[in-house]
């Protein structure tokens, strides 16, 4: 039997790029889905496409990882359905403006940061008591060359992603005694 065959796996930002295709991929090994996007025709697309196609449960959830409170909501809506995600994919993130630090634009910096560190930190802390509680899963924050090394005009990018480099190592330290691995 596959791996993920029947497991459920939530990836954040699923409406493209890396998210869509981790949710094609997974779909395609008899994973079921919950995916979040904000835009809701794409999200629909998906969720019937990958329904249709693989024949796998996808529930799909249209908010903004940078609202704390549709955070909290999908979860409650997880937990009243009694599913716990058997893999957490922290993919949602963005780069937003290329300028010198002294040039920058306060605007893209929030953006930056409220999706690349806090949507992961409110997903994650919505999430991880369910799999604490069950005492397994996985959490897998999709990081970037970005968050190794630094290049011209990348400076607040470079420190969100360099931010969820770190969380790794600290949401691992942080799970030492469960079954639950943190990794990107």
């Amino acid at each position: 039997m596959n791996a993920v065959q029947g497991k459920w796996a939530l990836i954040t930002g699923a409406t493209s790029g890396f998210g869509k295709a981790i949710a094609e991929l997974l779909a395609k090994h008899g994973c079921h889905l919950i995916v979040t996007g904000r835009r809701a025709e794409r999200l629909e697309s998906l969720q019937h496409i990958l329904e249709e196609k693989y024949s796998v449960k996808v529930l799909a959830y249209c908010f903004d990882v940078r609202d704390l409170n549709q955070c909290v909501e999908m979860s409650n809506d997880l937990q009243s359905r009694e599913i716990v995600p058997d893999v957490l994919i922290n993919n949602a993130g963005l780069a937003s403006g290329k300028n010198k630090i002294h040039e920058g634009l306060i605007g893209d910096w929030e953006k930056m940061i409220d999706t690349n560190i806090k949507g992961l930190l409110y997903i994650t802390r919505t999430i991880l008591p369910m799999m604490v509680a069950r005492n397994e899963g996985h959490v897998i924050n999709i990081g970037s060359t970005a968050g190794h090394v630094v290049y011209p005009e990348g400076n607040v990018y470079n420190a969100s992603k360099f931010a969820v480099k770190a969380l790794n190592e600290a949401i691992n330290l942080d799970l030492v005694g469960t079954n639950i691995r943190c990794c990107s």
